[in-house]
């Protein structure tokens, strides 16, 4: 689901909270070495995210975070930002040329740089998180 969190909203953090749940505390990110990316840089996107993001020639920027059970991709346009929740079960990550973050229909990639190589670390973190919530539904 995607948000306009421009503006603090209790409905729109409930909803965050129910699908993904809350933000890691203080001491628990800082034990993980951190729940959030650098920005990186947005080259291609879904027809379901063609509003939001920047229609002239701007470069767009988003970034993730980590959550207890699944991440949010912050999309940058303007002055305006909007998150989009996605829990683990339906994340899909992709390496192509750069990566490219998929799940509910859309997708977001982004582009093979400086930015995205300063993340990495961060991004088999993220991938390591999801295998281990992946061994909770095992159905043997």
């Amino acid at each position: 689901m995607i948000f306009n969190t421009t503006h603090t909203n209790k409905e729109t953090e409930t909803a965050i909270n129910n699908l993904i749940g809350k933000s890691y505390s203080f001491f628990k990110a800082i034990k993980m070495k951190g729940v959030g990316s650098k920005r990186m840089m947005i080259t291609k996107v879904s027809s379901g995210f063609k509003d939001i993001i920047n229609s002239v020639s701007d470069i767009n920027y988003g970034n993730l975070e980590i959550r207890e059970k699944g991440i949010i991709v912050h999309i940058n346009k303007g002055l305006k930002n909007y998150s989009w929740a996605i829990p683990y079960y339906q994340l899909h990550i992709y390496k192509t040329n750069g990566y490219s973050i998929h799940g509910q229909g859309n997708f977001v990639s982004f582009a093979n740089n400086k930015l995205l190589k300063e993340n990495r670390n961060f991004i088999n973190r993220l991938t390591d998180l999801k295998i281990e919530n992946e061994k909770n539904y095992d159905f043997y």
